[in-house]
């Protein structure tokens, strides 16, 4: 870790957007929560408001659209909403830890092109006919296609690309034409790379009446690909075709970002008069097509404005807040910060609370599962969490379901075996449909996603149920202090 000084000469930040946002109150809520100790559920509660978490909300929709529409981790837009986090948590009296970390960014930049040059002229459609493959180098060629190893037909047994001598007498400079089947996409990639390939169209196998071995792969090269040159992904009709067309040339143009870029989490701490640690954390990072502001600027923009509520206040534990970077990259930024711990930093974690997704449009009040009612189950002590989340709710007269710890979110690295960090959470649901039975208690639209601007550009300010979101604050909030006194019942005494 590096304290703020280093980390502002390490970025280039728009300091005049940067400046007009941060030009707002220090702590919002009433007048009185800027002097007072906020160390009571009730006092704590006036203090955390929708007005406060909607202010944040709002300075993250305008530090994306002054940078290229989104917040993504090692974009201007994520180092904007880092400087914007830690100018919050310094004017509230923090002083707040920026660790950096490189990563291996990869993303969509655009719509990406499939083309056939040759013999005749055709444009196919991106999502229908052919996809980016995860993890492919950017790039843009023309060029003959030749194919390599193929077999068509229900039954096949396709190893195309498996071996360097697949590419045996391959011309270098021409397309490969690849098929799914046997060992990895990244393998036939690099083979295809080193026998001269300037870029592939792999398509599906086709082997199984199966719509996973007839579409469009939904496969990755993964983050060890090192061929370097453009690969997408076609369905197994269009690949059997193109394999059947004499003098083909094709355009590939994967329009993705893939480089190492540097980012970083923030972390800041209220000091407790014990050695055990409270976390409360969400990723701040949004996916390369929007401004992430449910996904998550809702979860990010609560834990700011608890933060900032809780400034005077003097916990028994130390409470943690930790804002992600690379989420959205898989778990990078809280994976990084989790490994960097020593075995006795870890102990002193009790639990973990994770808030990802707090306010969807068309929501479900979802409490992560500790006691493994519909998956597996945290670590011992997650059920306590889940108990506290669902009495909260409960006593409010509200109904609320589990959700599985799926690995989706920064919760992931606290509970993997070997670290065992008990946790919970919110969530309100993200590309899920909802059901007429969910409608019946919370209402909103059936057969409709929980969030139907999920890792799309309309996930903007408006994309956010100010009623749930308002809610899940103070279910956050009501947590974090109860923790910040007490975690017997998640730990025993």
């Amino acid at each position: 870790m590096r304290g703020r000084s280093a980390f502002a000469a390490a970025v280039v930040i728009v300091t005049i957007a940067v400046a007009a946002l941060t030009a707002v109150p220090a702590v919002a809520g009433p007048r009185s929560c800027t002097k007072r100790t906020n160390d009571t559920i009730a006092k704590l509660l006036e203090c955390v408001t929708l007005a406060g978490v909607r202010e944040h909300q709002a300075a993250l929709q305008e530090i994306a659209d002054d940078n290229g529409g989104n917040r993504f981790a090692g974009l201007p837009g994520h180092d904007a909403s880092v400087e914007y986090v830690v100018d919050r948590l310094e004017a509230a009296g923090y002083d707040p830890t920026v660790q950096p970390f490189d990563y291996l960014a990869f993303t969509p930049l655009g719509p990406s092109e499939l083309e056939q040059a040759a013999p005749n002229q055709i444009t196919y459609t991106e999502g229908v006919d052919f996809g980016l493959i995860d993890q492919s180098d950017p790039g843009d060629v023309t060029a003959a296609v030749t194919s390599v190893d193929l077999q068509l037909g229900l039954g096949n047994t396709s190893t195309s690309g498996c071996e360097a001598a697949d590419f045996a007498g391959f011309p270098a400079g021409n397309i490969a034409l690849l098929q799914r089947g046997s060992c990895t996409f990244e393998l036939k990639a690099e083979n295809a790379a080193a026998a001269g390939a300037v870029g592939i169209v792999i398509f599906n196998q086709g082997n199984l009446d199966d719509p996973s071995r007839l579409g469009i792969p939904a496969v990755t090269l993964t983050a060890n690909n090192t061929s370097g040159i453009p690969v997408l992904g076609t369905t197994y009709a269009l690949g059997a075709e193109l394999a059947l067309t004499a003098g083909l040339e094709m355009r590939v143009f994967a329009n993705s970002l893939r480089e190492i870029k540097t980012t970083y989490n923030v972390l800041a701490e209220l000091a407790g008069t014990s050695d055990t640690v409270v976390m409360v954390g969400g990723h701040l990072d949004s996916v390369s097509a929007g401004p992430g502001i449910n996904d998550n600027g809702s979860g990010s923009a609560a834990i700011l404005d608890i933060a900032e509520a809780m400034r005077k206040v003097e916990p028994v534990n130390t409470v943690r807040f930790a804002w992600w970077s690379a989420e959205e990259s898989g778990l990078v930024g809280s994976d990084f910060y989790v490994n960097s711990l020593t075995a006795d930093e870890l102990d002193d974690i009790a639990l973990y609370l994770n808030f990802d997704m707090i306010g969807s449009p068309n929501y479900v009040r979802f409490v992560y599962d500790g006691d493994g009612t519909v998956g597996p189950a945290g670590p011992p002590g997650s059920e306590a969490i889940e108990d506290l989340f669902v009495d909260f709710y409960d006593d409010r007269g509200l109904e609320s379901e589990p959700t599985a710890f799926d690995g989706r979110s920064d919760y992931g690295p606290f509970i993997a075996e070997g670290v065992d960090i008990p946790a919970g959470g919110l969530f309100t649901g993200a590309e899920g449909i909802k059901t007429d039975a969910q409608v019946a208690v919370y209402g909103g639209v059936a057969g409709e996603q929980y969030d139907p601007c999920y890792h799309e550009a309309c996930d903007t300010f408006a994309n956010n149920n100010n009623a749930v979101l308002d809610l899940n604050s103070d279910a956050i909030a009501f947590a974090t202090l109860t923790y910040a006194m007490d975690t017997s019942s998640v730990t025993g005494p």
